[in-house]
């Protein structure tokens, strides 16, 4: 059978147009870095390459535009679920060119080209590449979330029975118009609660699915009766609809789990973690160690200076705040801080879990070190002990994560992991008194896609995201 026009439009036409207009962008993007570095002012930084007109330089720009293709086809650019999903697919190609960057130079330095590659022309045209693709992509995307291609390309979505996973998701896809799915509504299931706009009984499944014209099906509950659950895949055969499962016996680490054998039975379980990996971890913490040393040279001018205003400000006390937090493996260590508020202020501690905005205990110069994070600089040296990560959850006080285990849902497997000065709940403005439940959320989903790529990102948006720092 013959794939609907919608979906050849979303699986083959559109990915098909993407390859063939980043192609094209990539060569005039690289093309653009040719006439920068041989054509422009900016050529005479450069050592000369004789010899290096444009027609002997177009095989190596065909060579560049074809690893920069193939390096955004590795990283799963041209996949229909990123076809509504800009920001993903910039974040790839930016990720994709890095890449491209790293081995482009490289085949300059092993193959000894005619002409050579300028190392220079590597640099700008990165840039180049970033600007051009990114000018590009951001018009695509802005023609594809227009109403009329929009309605078209977004994947229609049925959930089979209803429950607070079932709730969940349909919340979720309504709060994002340009999202790849479209709920359409909920099939509901003996003994199940009332589900609003019900799209029929489950004895009314493939009239349903037929008459709503579903591409998915998403059963809610992974508990079914074998009968019903044999009975809904062979619906979803005839009808040509997707069948997936919501695994509500799995409530977190989703993205860890893999289908596995044990002797001839297929076993659903979580794998071991991309984060928890022995490479992946040398990796981090090499970064963590080359991060702490710069962090600690070019902190320590800031740290002098402000330790002068803090004992001249508040000469009772300490320069220096410590405390006892939660880390990896619950382990207990000791953070440290310069001191921002009232030398007595931690004996209140137990009464909240964070502090309050304009706290009566802050320091004049210690709203301002919060303000702008300067009273975190000394944690470069928990980093740098291998307390804490450079990014992380961050860490809690003990009082704070025994009372905090037993009132949010899968709070503790935040401390599979080293806590860090920066984390994916701070740079999205979950810190302060804001809601712990989300923050808990967002630390749980660090944790499961955890990427280099993604540590990087995190520290880019901690210099320009402050809000809720205080």
């Amino acid at each position: 059978m013959n794939a609907p026009p919608t979906a050849r439009l979303r699986k083959v036409l559109l990915p098909a147009a993407l390859v063939l207009g980043d192609t094209l962008f990539a060569f005039a993007a690289l093309s653009l870095g040719y006439w920068l570095r041989y054509a422009s002012p900016m050529g005479n930084l450069g050592i000369d390459v004789p010899d290096a007109t444009f027609a002997a330089y177009l095989p190596l720009l065909l060579v560049g535009v074809a690893f920069l293709i193939g390096a955004y086809a590795q990283l799963n650019l041209y996949t229909e679920r990123l076809l509504l999903r800009k920001y993903q697919s910039v974040s790839l190609i930016i990720k994709g060119t890095t890449l491209w960057f790293a081995a482009y130079l490289g085949l300059s330095l092993v193959l000894k080209f005619e002409p050579p590659i300028s190392r220079l022309f590597v640099a700008i045209a990165f840039g180049c590449v970033i600007v051009v693709m990114f000018c590009w992509r951001s018009l695509f995307y802005f023609l594809l979330t227009r109403p009329v291609w929009r309605d078209r390309l977004r994947q229609r979505v049925a959930v089979l029975g209803w429950n607070d996973e079932a709730r969940a998701l349909a919340s979720e896809l309504a709060g994002q118009p340009a999202h790849p799915y479209h709920f359409c509504g909920a099939i509901p299931l003996p003994g199940d609660a009332a589900a609003p706009d019900p799209l029929g009984t489950f004895d009314q499944l493939e009239i349903a699915l037929r008459t709503h014209q579903i591409d998915v099906l998403i059963a809610a509950r992974s508990d079914l009766p074998r009968e019903l659950m044999i009975q809904a895949v062979e619906t979803c055969e005839r009808t040509y609809t997707e069948w997936k499962v919501i695994p509500s016996s799995f409530q977190i680490l989703l993205s860890g789990l893999r289908l596995q054998t044990i002797g001839r039975l297929p076993v659903l379980g979580v794998e071991e973690l991309a984060i928890n990996q022995l490479f992946n971890r040398a990796l981090k913490r090499t970064v963590d160690l080359f991060g702490a040393v710069i962090g600690l040279l070019l902190g320590a001018p800031f740290v002098v200076v402000l330790a002068v205003l803090i004992k001249r400000e508040s000469p009772g006390g300490p320069v220096f705040f410590r405390q006892s937090r939660i880390g990896a493996g619950h382990r207990t260590f000791t953070l440290w801080k310069l001191r921002s508020m009232q030398p007595d202020a931690d004996g209140q501690d137990h009464a909240r879990q964070s502090t309050e905005r304009r706290d009566p205990r802050l320091l004049r110069l210690g709203a301002f070190m919060r303000r702008w994070n300067l009273d975190e600089i000394p944690q470069f040296w928990n980093v740098l002990r291998g307390d804490m990560s450079l990014v992380g959850p961050r860490p809690e006080r003990p009082l704070h994560v025994d009372r905090l285990a037993h009132e949010i849902p899968h709070y503790l497997p935040r401390h599979l992991v080293k806590p860090g000065m920066t984390g994916w709940a701070q740079v999205n403005g979950l810190r302060g008194d804001t809601d712990l439940t989300q923050r808990i959320q967002h630390d749980i989903y660090y944790i499961e896609n955890w990427s280099l790529w993604l540590d990087l990102q995190i520290l880019a948006l901690t210099f320009v995201r402050w809000k809720n720092a205080y």
